[in-house]
């Protein structure tokens, strides 16, 4: 059996997931765009725009500056992506709609919505007609929404309702400017030959989404590749297992990580990586927590709900990669009204140089403010590269 080290599997990982090499040097196009989604797959969506919306980032990290409209053109076409969920919500290439049938048709009703339907005998099916007779629409545009229930999660009969008919499939949805969902019959969303895909059964269906997470993930166990698109672990496990025996995929070994490993055959090795990037909290380079510790040695958690005095390195961090390895952390936020992107806490990593990890991280910090744009980078005094941070930017 083939024996990797550690930081070869990383490489791997890396190159897996197109951070191993320069950005583009011209213009960014829609070429761009559908090259970032067949490396990764999708974008993980997220409300939270401390610093952007998180589906941005991971474009930004692989291919630098770009013009976000221009994103938005490309996942709001619906000859091109569509979004369900697959790793949480996500935008997904419309190519791979048929191998989440099985999730649509295999998902049970909710409490909530067993709870709508016995209070509100037929409501779940009047918001579908209204849907199909009247949409696109968005919750506030149904003629009974119903009232939140509270901050968040707390969803009026309304947008349990839709949130239901598209998690079943029944319903298609988009994000408008304002990222609010706006949702529509998948007739007049998705295009007839999608619809017309034959959809393979659960067991094929994951199959192929392991193989597609392998892709994706260069190298993995079994549970970073059943956690890509959020499989069922015990389904996966012998079914990855069949996908070697198969020469789907190869059996490999890396120290320190509980097998079986997995390699696809496709997966590139490359000498060396160089580059910096940042990465969102919903990058899928970090985004399952123990595989980058296995990685990286990298220890990462999204503070946002812990309380203020118990975070330790702040409310909304990003990692930083710096020629192959998680050199450090920030925790930004854009100021728009002031126009700054403020540093509000800077950490390096235990034996990286300061200085050098410094002055890769200033560059990027530069170029997210221009990008976003706001005018220029502050750095508070917080973290131990924040002193070295604030000379070079």
């Amino acid at each position: 059996m083939k024996r990797l080290t550690v930081a070869q599997a990383r490489r791997i990982a890396l190159a897996a997931q197109g951070l191993a090499g320069p950005r583009p040097a011209g213009a960014v196009d829609v070429r761009h765009f559908r090259r970032v989604f067949r490396t990764l797959g999708l974008l993980q969506l997220d409300s939270v725009n401390v610093v952007s919306r998180s589906h941005y980032l991971p474009v930004l990290a692989r291919l630098g500056a770009y013009d976000r409209s221009r994103l938005d053109g490309f996942t709001t076409n619906h000859e091109e992506v569509f979004e369900y969920w697959g790793h949480e919500a996500s935008l997904l290439p419309v190519d791979t709609y048929p191998l989440w049938r099985h999730r649509m048709d295999g998902i049970r009703p909710w409490r909530s919505i067993q709870a709508l339907e016995e209070e509100h005998p037929g409501y779940v099916e009047s918001v579908y007609e209204e849907i199909a007779m009247h949409g696109p629409l968005t919750v506030s545009d149904l003629s009974d929404p119903g009232l939140r229930t509270g901050p968040w999660w707390g969803y009026g009969r309304g947008k349990n309702a839709l949130e239901w008919l598209f998690a079943k499939g029944r319903i298609a949805a988009w994000r408008n400017p304002d990222f609010t969902r706006v949702y529509d019959v998948p007739e007049r969303v998705l295009p007839e030959r999608v619809r017309a895909m034959e959809a393979p059964d659960r067991r094929e269906a994951f199959r192929r989404l392991l193989v597609l997470a392998a892709r994706h993930h260069g190298v993995g166990t079994t549970g970073d590749l059943a956690d890509y698109y959020r499989l069922h672990g015990p389904t996966a496990r012998p079914l990855l297992e069949e996908l070697a025996d198969a020469g789907a995929l190869e059996r490999v070994e890396v120290p320190g990580w509980r097998g079986p490993v997995y390699l696809h055959p496709a997966a590139r090795l490359p000498r060396r990586v160089r580059g910096a990037s940042l990465l969102s909290p919903f990058d899928p380079v970090v985004w399952h927590r123990e595989r980058v510790e296995r990685l990286f040695g990298f220890f990462y958690r999204i503070e946002i709900y812990v309380p203020q005095p118990k975070r330790v390195f702040g409310y909304y961090v990003l990692p930083f990669l710096l020629d192959g390895e998680l050199a450090g952390r920030v925790d930004l936020k854009a100021d728009r009204r002031e126009g700054v992107l403020r540093v509000q806490a800077a950490h390096v990593e235990d034996g990286q140089d300061h200085l050098r990890v410094a002055r890769g991280l200033a560059p990027e910090l530069r170029q997210m403010a221009e990008w976003l744009g706001l005018d220029h980078v502050t750095v508070v005094r917080k973290g131990n590269l924040a002193a070295k941070l604030h000379d070079e930017v």
